[in-house]
């Protein structure tokens, strides 16, 4: 099940139709407080979420849903008006999934919605990985930098250990958003530049090791 928390009847609907048209299990709330009762009654899949909402903001469910064990790990893509870098760079750092801007085409909503369930679903492996002082554990999806532990989205968690698989190789935003979110890339689209800067934030001083080829991607060192 896929639950949209999105005030615009217009929107809300024409989301959850292309869903259910697709094979998926949606529904759509207006409101906040519906959204939590339908969360009581059956835990989703996926969570959209607008941010300009009635009784309560998209980030502040957002900080709620990470903030309890059972939906800590639950992906959530926000959709909202707000497209500044600003506003994606708050919405990631809150924990979000993905960040898809107003007006967005159906196709591509999809698109990122199929990707986020597949990567939802992804196990992992035994692989560990050391770098000076950083350490990430796949299996068990822990970060830690000199032995402290950091809390990453899964996508940017994807992202390093996407990067840590392929160190020394310079991985382009393309192929980084056909592998991790599942679309092509649009020139235009500076999700995965937004991940990486709130990714080396979150590592700290290990956040170095990622490092920019300007005018193709980004790799490991």
């Amino acid at each position: 099940m896929i639950y949209l928390v999105e005030d615009d009847a217009n929107i809300r609907e024409l989301v959850i139709y292309t869903l259910r048209q697709s094979g998926l299990e949606a529904e759509g709330f207006e409101k906040p407080s519906e959204f939590d009762r339908a969360c009581t009654a059956q835990l989703p899949r996926l969570v959209l979420l607008d941010i300009m909402l009635p009784e309560e903001d998209g980030l502040s469910i957002l900080k709620r849903l990470r903030a309890n064990p059972a939906t800590k790990k639950l992906p959530v893509m926000m959709l909202t008006a707000k497209g500044s870098e600003y506003d994606k760079v708050i919405g990631l750092e809150t924990g979000a999934d993905d960040y898809l801007p107003k007006p967005f085409g159906m196709m591509e909503m999809l698109a990122r919605v199929k990707a986020l369930l597949r990567r939802a679903e992804d196990t992992g492996d035994e692989t560990e990985y050391v770098l000076d002082e950083l350490y990430v554990c796949p299996e068990k999806h822990q970060v830690s930098v000199d032995g402290e532990p950091v809390t990453l989205t899964k996508k940017e968690f994807d992202i390093l250990r996407m990067l840590l698989e392929n160190r020394g190789i310079v991985l382009s935003r393309d192929r980084m958003l056909n592998t991790i979110w599942g679309y092509d890339f649009d020139g235009e689209n500076r999700t995965v530049d937004v991940h990486i800067r709130t990714l080396r934030s979150k590592l700290g001083k290990a956040g170095m090791h990622i490092e920019t080829v300007r005018g193709v991607g980004y790799r490991i060192t």
